[in-house]
């Protein structure tokens, strides 16, 4: 007999899609994870939750889900909750946190573990500059294959 699927979490993260693979935003109040998604979004991303998401494990995949209370809409500082278009689910390839104590380089991913899935974990300086290139660029080198 099988297991019926976990039932979604929600997670105080803000979530994108670059070419299907879904990456979290993490880190504290103000440290720009809606100005990073708003960023990847104006290069082609997609939005799936600005401040929460719903994950759920899937598999060897942890999907990203938009929150259905914030579902299409996303803060834009200084001009409010707009609507974005967003897209229903994709799965996890990243987990990127917003880190005033990032390293310098890597060599490796850290890694994380959210429902059980583990995921690689890249710290990225927030008061760095090309932040939504560095988080392409992180994807591409420590994120999850499709």
């Amino acid at each position: 007999m099988s297991q019926p699927a976990p039932s979604p979490a929600q997670r105080q993260s803000t979530c994108i899609a670059i070419d299907g693979r879904a990456v979290l935003i993490e880190g504290p109040p103000g440290s720009g994870k809606s100005s990073l998604a708003l960023a990847l979004i104006d290069r082609g991303a997609q939005l799936i939750g600005d401040d929460s998401v719903m994950l759920q494990p899937n598999g060897a995949r942890l999907l990203a889900m938009p929150h259905p209370n914030t579902r299409g809409v996303m803060e834009v500082r200084n001009l409010g909750v707009l609507p974005f278009p967003c897209i229903d689910e994709a799965p996890v390839a990243l987990v990127l946190r917003l880190d005033s104590a990032a390293p310098r380089f890597i060599e490796t991913s850290e890694r994380i573990s959210i429902g059980g899935i583990e995921l690689p974990l890249v710290r990225l300086w927030p008061e760095g500059g090309s932040l939504a290139l560095k988080a392409e660029l992180a994807l591409n080198h420590y994120g999850l294959p499709r």
